[in-house]
């Protein structure tokens, strides 16, 4: 993931990392530090925006308002998205594409798909303000040129329990060539012609070039 976007992704939002495309790390497990959910039948996501940097002896980053603006009055990465957001829900501009990659565990990240950065707004968690960002499944990819996985977009997201399963069955290569390299998580039975998201039976892990290859063939 880090090799494909030529940066080490040490912070969970990454706007504009390439001048057509942003970067957002997502995670749904218990002990993630952000509530981001999955709707509408993964073509959806509510993505939480982040806080401000925790330092030594300084007040608990969970009961501060998430910032828009850095002290030095320059938009954070919170601000960026959502300006982005707003313009382009209000007309202004085209939505954003984002790609989202979804922590399994510690060292195994997902590509989730490419999509458009559709809504922000800020709302109460019960202690202080935080930004939520409405972003939708792109069906074409349309606008993104030179991005890994662009090829692969996935029409509808595999549940994170079915993901880690698959992995440790198909103990982290592909099941066609052996590769560790560049692997997705590839529906057996397509998901065009009826095939599961949720059946850890129909979901396998293959390399770009074997699932390229497969298309929506069914092998």
């Amino acid at each position: 993931m880090c090799q494909a976007w030529s940066t080490s992704l040490q912070r969970g939002m990454n706007y504009r990392l390439r001048p057509d495309c942003s970067v957002i790390l997502m995670s749904r497990r218990p002990s993630a530090p952000y509530k981001d959910k999955i709707e509408d039948d993964g073509r959806v996501l509510i993505y939480e925006g982040h806080d401000i940097p925790r330092l030594t002896g300084s007040q608990d980053p969970k009961l501060i308002d998430q910032p828009r603006l850095t002290p030095g009055g320059k938009l954070t990465q919170n601000g960026q998205f959502a300006d982005a957001a707003i313009k382009a829900k209000q007309g202004l501009s085209n939505p954003d594409v984002v790609a989202v990659y979804e922590k399994i565990r510690d060292g195994i990240w997902s590509f989730n798909g490419f999509f458009l950065l559709a809504d922000a707004w800020t709302e109460s968690d019960g202690q202080r303000q935080v930004f939520k960002f409405r972003l939708e499944l792109s069906a074409t990819g349309e606008g993104i040129r030179d991005s890994p996985g662009t090829d692969l977009l996935h029409n509808r997201l595999i549940p994170s329990a079915i993901k880690l399963e698959v992995w440790q069955r198909d103990k982290g290569r592909c099941v066609l060539c052996d590769s560790d390299k560049n692997l997705h998580y590839d529906h057996d039975l397509p998901y065009s012609k009826g095939g599961s998201s949720l059946l850890g039976s129909n979901i396998r892990l293959l390399c770009a070039k074997q699932n390229l290859s497969k298309g929506s063939k069914i092998v």
